[in-house]
Parts: structure tokens; C-alpha cells; sequence
């Protein structure tokens, strides 16, 4: 069983939650072409990235972005769904739980938007490069990984020019 990652942008947290509330915690379909609907007609401008979870892969990507070393704490999230009380160390006491369950969506930390952000495009190659030495990619090639790389740091310069958060959502 993979996960599912999306990747997306918006002006804050409270509208993510309004869109997750009017779909019952699932994401509205990502766009991809640059614009990003408040309305909720449409859909947040958004990638795909199954399986790319925000503390591990996509800081692994932030890693190589900034040209150090990779770790944990090196992409801050924030919570944003489930909005019931996150539960005690022990973890959810119902299996029904939606912290059990998911889907589950948090902001990420300006930091990391804006190593992705400030990648320069010749420096693409290089980063992915360094990415694709990830061993959670399992010996995978780095021309494999230029186009999710790609949309990433694209995805984080229109973020960061209109003043907006990165968003993960993930779902079993």
C-alpha cells in the first residue's frame, strides 16, 4: 500500500481546511497550470508526488536545494487536518480516529519553500542529481526525477511570488 502525496498552494491554512471540509478531507483536484481558485470552483494549483513524503523525500530535496546535509527537522510542518485535537504520544485510541485514518493535510514551513524557490534553473541538474542519492529512491535515475523535481521548485517559486504556503496532503 502506497501513500498518496499532493503537493499544493494556497493563501492559508483556513482555506484548505474550508476546501477539505467541503470534501469530506479529500483534496480538490489539483490543477497544475499555475492558478490557484479561493472560489473552490475549480482547483489549487498543485503536483502529484506519490509516495514523496514531506520529512524524508521532499527534505531530502530541500537538502540538496540548500547544499548541506539532510535532516530530520529540516522541513517544519504544521497540522492543519483532521481540526479534531491531535492525539497523546500513545497515538489514537479509536481505529476510527481520522488521525488514524487520514487523510491528513499540514503547512509547510516557509524555509522550505523558499530553498525550492531559490533554486536557480542551471542549478536543476546538480540538485536532482544530489536528490536522486537518496537511498529511500532505491538506485533511482536522476533523469527520472528531473520532472517531479521540476514541478516542485516551480510549484514553490509561484508560492512564494504570491505570498502563499506550501500545502502537503497525504492519504493512505
Amino acid at each position: 500500500m502506497g501513500v498518496l502525496t499532493d503537493y499544493f498552494r494556497a493563501a492559508d491554512a483556513a482555506t484548505v481546511v474550508r476546501a477539505l471540509e467541503l470534501r469530506d478531507g479529500g483534496l480538490p483536484p489539483l490543477d497544475g497550470d499555475g492558478s490557484s481558485d479561493e472560489a473552490f470552483d475549480g482547483a489549487f494549483d498543485g503536483v502529484e508526488a506519490k509516495g514523496v513524503d514531506p520529512d524524508v523525500l521532499l527534505g531530502q530535496l530541500v537538502a540538496a536545494a540548500l547544499g548541506e546535509p539532510w535532516r530530520v527537522d529540516l522541513v517544519t510542518e504544521t497540522a492543519v487536518w483532521p481540526t479534531t485535537p491531535k492525539p497523546g504520544p500513545s497515538g489514537p485510541e479509536d481505529e476510527d480516529d481520522p488521525w488514524a485514518t487520514g487523510p491528513w493535510a499540514a503547512e509547510l514551513g516557509t524555509a522550505a519553500r523558499d530553498a525550492l524557490a531559490g533554486v536557480p534553473d542551471e542549478r536543476v541538474p546538480e540538485v536532482v542529481g544530489r536528490w536522486a542519492e537518496a537511498e529511500e529512491w532505491d538506485g533511482a535515475d536522476q533523469s527520472d526525477l528531473l520532472p517531479l523535481a521540476e514541478e516542485l521548485i516551480s510549484l514553490a517559486r509561484r508560492a512564494r511570488a504570491a505570498g502563499e504556503q506550501l500545502y502537503c496532503w497525504m492519504s493512505l
